[in-house]
C-alpha cells in the first residue's frame, strides 16, 4: 500500500525524514523533491563497469542549463531523506516527463533504511532547459510485510553528494585470484 500525503506528514520524525521539509510540496500521495544546482557528466567515451569513470562537474546557473539529447546527466535532490520500515520510491513528475526529460532511468526503487540524497539519472529526449531548485521528482512510500532488513551499503548509504556508479566496487569484492566477479556473480576460474 502507498502512504497518503497526510500519512507521510504523520510519519515525519518517526519512519520518514525529509530535510528540509516544506508542507507546500506535499501531494495527495507523494512529496516533491527539488533539483540541486550541480550535475556530473561522464568524460569517458565508453563507460567501464570494472573501474571508476572520469566525470566533470557543472553548476546549473540561475538562468538555467540546456540539457542535450544522447547525454547522461547525474544530478541529485536538494533534500536528504531517511526511511525506516517503509520502501521509498522515486518517480519523475509528469510535468517534467511531458517535456521529454527522464529523471531517473532505472534507479527509482529505494531500500528500507536508505539515508542520503537521491542521485538522479537524467536523460533528455530533445534539448530542454533545467533550473536549480525546480521540483523535479516525487518520493512516495510503500508499506512492507515480513521481517525487515535495513539497507546497509558502503557504496551509497549516507552519501553527501551526487553518486556516480560505484559498480566497480562489486568487481573488487574478492581479492582471491581463484575467483572473479562476472556479471555480478563470483565464479571460480
Amino acid at each position: 500500500m502507498i502512504l497518503t500525503g497526510q500519512e507521510i506528514k504523520a510519519q515525519l520524525g518517526k519512519n520518514i525524514v525529509i530535510d528540509p521539509f516544506q508542507e507546500s510540496r506535499l501531494n495527495p500521495n507523494s512529496y516533491n523533491l527539488r533539483l540541486h544546482d550541480e550535475l556530473l557528466v561522464y568524460e569517458e567515451i565508453v563507460l567501464d563497469m570494472k573501474r571508476p569513470n572520469r566525470f566533470r562537474r557543472y553548476t546549473i546557473p540561475p538562468e538555467g542549463l540546456e540539457l542535450q539529447p544522447n547525454q547522461l546527466y547525474l544530478g541529485r535532490t536538494m533534500e536528504r531523506t531517511e526511511t525506516r520500515n517503509l520502501v521509498p520510491m522515486l518517480e519523475g513528475r509528469s510535468s517534467v516527463g511531458r517535456l521529454g526529460l527522464f529523471v531517473h532511468i532505472t534507479a527509482g526503487f529505494g531500500d528500507i533504511g536508505f539515508c542520503g540524497y537521491w542521485t538522479l539519472e537524467m536523460f533528455a529526449v530533445q534539448p530542454v532547459r533545467i533550473y536549480p531548485g525546480v521540483e523535479i521528482c516525487q518520493i512516495f512510500y510503500h508499506t512492507v510485510e515480513g521481517a525487515i532488513t535495513e539497507y546497509r551499503s558502503n557504496k551509497y548509504q549516507n552519501n553527501t553528494d551526487i553518486q556516480p556508479s560505484l559498480l566497480f566496487k562489486e568487481w573488487q569484492k574478492t581479492r582471491d585470484p581463484q575467483k572473479r566477479l562476472q556479471f555480478g556473480q563470483e565464479v571460480a576460474e
